[in-house]
């Protein structure tokens, strides 16, 4: 498009993320890779697609266009899909998810609402009529029935298109579900379901959810006052949270309570089924006690097999457990200041290297994500061998991701040189990329900023002249579990937007955001708020010094989520360094938060309030002197607009001038093009309108 600009591109095809190949899964004997992607970087409809691995051949396998050509592919989704696509941060449509039997032969997917199943072989896909909506549907092991949740209850269907439930609530439990993940699962622990098949497909664990003693909180929209308000059940912290057992359900409808000192391990991480026994991962309320249990499916008892202890948390890391041919159990946990792999109890990764991630288990080799501690911006696939040791696969500078079927290793590449994402099996072929090409080319420079030697990024103009003086924009996350400073071009594209209207960014990953080790991560426990934002103002300063061209006069913060936090933080507490904030759907008091995220980082507030009290913005409010504008969806149901509305009225209060944006029917991820797109353009405006710069450019 001739008259395309950059904001509309990232808008329109969902942050150049349309057209890639993604949500990907390899056969246990590596022969197929299984994958959705659409037919186009401005295409938002996720096909489903194999490639065989011998001859490099794609093949289109399912187009919901063709499924749903009745419906003309509208998508009318249950509320299930419509909250797991946004604990996902899910923006596309069509096949976004998809479950397959243990040889990858088959597979299931929801469109609508309704089920299908596809042949991964053959290339058929055809629809299955029974009961729905259909949500999280999942062949057995061996391909002969299928399971999906339908509202609160687990059905079971056959291929022939029979269906009857297998475990729902009885009459009077409103608030009970079988079979999907509460919350906090989905939100916070990556555990984005609630049932698991027996390797003989006989029987299933199903998790049993109550919610009855989780607060009831209401999301309205003011925009459409005719409309009833959502009930939303929402554990913030320091509340109650749902109440969740496991059962071991036969195909029968004969059901085993699985039983563990529920008292003390409050969470059910995750769950297990597999060639070496049925296991469930436990955690404490507190965060500080995680336990590997194998459950024995026929009584249900449960015996310890590893347990991790840690005197501020337990850090969950997917993919573990695993084990390794001979049932010897992989784990990963916090080992001599970094995250290592633990093989039967003992670490056998060197200590200068976080494991991120545990990918899979090919014989007697442990395939993992990993950094070495001094340097988190980039993300190796690596291979662990009791005999080898630890073998880094990819060695070019970037961020890589695997995923792993029998011998075949596919891996995604990212790096600052290109301008796309490459995907394909590891020294064999490559999937097919559609993603558009950026209209903005970063120009970025990472450096170390500081006596702590803070990973930064720093991006200028293009075409920027020697002194020339630049006002400063820090475009930060800071917080916990994310990064933004990474080897990676993806990463940089809407600050090179920013920059390329006259700013320099400033991007930087202070103490508590992931890969610099145990230390680094635990720096923010019981305060999320001064280390944050010392390491802005560090890098701040330390880029400064590097480059004369940083006007420290007139600089500004953007961000949302933590990011969002993080900008309002800075404003009110440091008016001295920052002059202007944008704070996106910001966390303006933590005991409006998740347990489970929250207090991880700040504790029980009933226990000790004094971190909640020091983490929070309404006692700041009073102290604001800088221009502040806060964004926020009036649909966030993860950082409800409360956050955005307390700190407004704390604002008012103390005769605050501010500015708020609210965003009607828009969610926490605001997928929607036009909000998406004229989101950047109105924070463009008020950073001008700010910072006193010229608004007629």
């Amino acid at each position: 498009m001739s008259d395309d600009t950059f904001p509309r591109q990232y808008a329109r095809t969902q942050r150049l993320t349309l057209g890639e190949p993604r949500t990907i899964g390899v056969s246990s004997d590596g022969q197929r890779v299984v994958f959705v992607r659409s037919r186009g970087g401005n295409d938002p409809v996720n096909c489903l697609w194999v490639l065989d691995v011998a001859t490099g051949t794609e093949k289109l396998i399912a187009d919901p266009r063709l499924l749903l050509a009745a419906a003309d592919a509208a998508e009318d989704l249950p509320p299930e899909e419509r909250a797991r696509r946004e604990r996902a941060r899910e923006g596309a449509a069509g096949v976004v998810a998809y479950a397959t039997d243990a040889r990858t032969t088959v597979a299931a997917f929801a469109l609508s609402g309704r089920l299908f199943v596809a042949g991964l072989v053959s290339a058929r896909s055809r629809e299955l009529q029974v009961p729905g909506p259909v949500f999280d549907p999942r062949p057995d092991p061996k391909a002969s029935r299928l399971a999906y949740v339908s509202g609160p209850a687990l059905r079971l269907a056959t291929l022939d298109g029979g269906s009857w439930e297998l475990a729902g609530p009885e009459r009077g439990e409103e608030t009970v579900t079988w079979g999907s993940a509460e919350f906090v699962a989905a939100e916070e622990m990556g555990r984005g379901r609630g049932y698991w098949w027996a390797p003989d497909g006989e029987r299933l664990a199903v998790t049993r959810v109550d919610t009855a003693p989780v607060p009831v909180w209401w999301i309205a929209d003011p925009a459409h006052p005719d409309r009833e308000p959502r009930q939303h059940r929402y554990p913030a912290a320091g509340t109650t949270n749902a109440d969740v057992s496991l059962w071991v359900v036969g195909i029968d409808g004969s059901r085993v309570e699985v039983r563990w000192d529920r008292a003390r391990y409050e969470y059910l991480v995750n769950v297990s089924w597999g060639g070496h026994g049925l296991h469930a991962v436990l955690q404490t309320r507190d965060q500080r006690e995680l336990a590997v249990v194998r459950v024995n499916p026929d009584t249900g008892t449960t015996t310890e097999v590893f347990v991790d202890r840690d005197d501020t948390w337990v850090e969950l890391v997917a993919g573990a457990p695993t084990w390794l041919e001979g049932g010897r159990l992989v784990m990963v946990r916090d080992w001599g200041g970094a995250r290592r792999l633990v093989v039967d109890g003992m670490p056998v990764t060197p200590s200068d290297v976080q494991i991120r991630a545990v990918v899979g288990v090919q014989g007697g080799d442990v395939v993992v994500h990993c950094n070495p501690v001094d340097d988190a911006t980039v993300q190796h696939v690596a291979v662990w061998n009791e005999e080898r040791g630890l073998e880094v696969l990819t060695k070019e500078p970037g961020v890589h991701s695997a995923i792993v079927g029998g011998p075949t290793i596919v891996v995604r590449r990212s790096h600052l040189e290109a301008e796309r994402a490459t995907v394909g099996v590891l020294g064999g072929a490559e999937l097919a990329n559609h993603a558009e090409t950026p209209l903005v080319r970063p120009n970025v420079a990472l450096r170390r900023g500081g006596e702590r030697a803070i990973a930064t990024a720093v991006l200028l103009p293009h075409g920027a002249e020697p002194g020339v003086k630049l006002p400063v924009l820090l475009d930060p996350y800071g917080g916990p579990h994310a990064q933004r400073v990474v080897q990676s071009r993806a990463a940089y594209l809407s600050s090179q937007w920013f920059a390329d209207q006259g700013f320099a960014v400033v991007i930087a990953d202070g103490r508590g955001t992931p890969g610099r080790g145990s230390a680094w991560e635990r720096a923010v426990h019981h305060d999320l708020a001064t280390p944050v934002l010392d390491d802005q103002i560090d890098a701040l300063v330390a880029a400064a010094a590097d480059d004369d061209r940083l006007d420290l006069s007139r600089v500004a913060i953007r961000g949302w989520s933590f990011g969002g936090y993080l900008a309002a933080l800075a404003v009110l507490r440091r008016p001295d360094v920052f002059h202007a904030a944008i704070a996106g759907a910001p966390v303006t008091e933590w005991r409006l938060y998740d347990t489970h995220y929250t207090e991880r980082y700040l504790g029980h507030p009933a226990i000790d309030p004094a971190p909640y009290d020091a983490s929070s913005l309404l006692p700041d409010a009073g102290a604001l002197t800088r221009p502040l504008l806060i964004v926020h969806g009036l649909a966030d149901d993860n950082v409800v607009a409360a956050h955005t509305l307390q700190l407004s009225s704390a604002l008012l209060a103390a005769g605050r001038p501010h500015r708020v944006l609210p965003l009607s029917g828009v969610t926490h991820m605001t997928p929607q093009e036009v909000v998406a797109e004229n989101l950047l353009l109105v924070q463009l405006a008020f950073l001008r309108e700010a910072l006193g710069l010229d608004t007629g450019t």
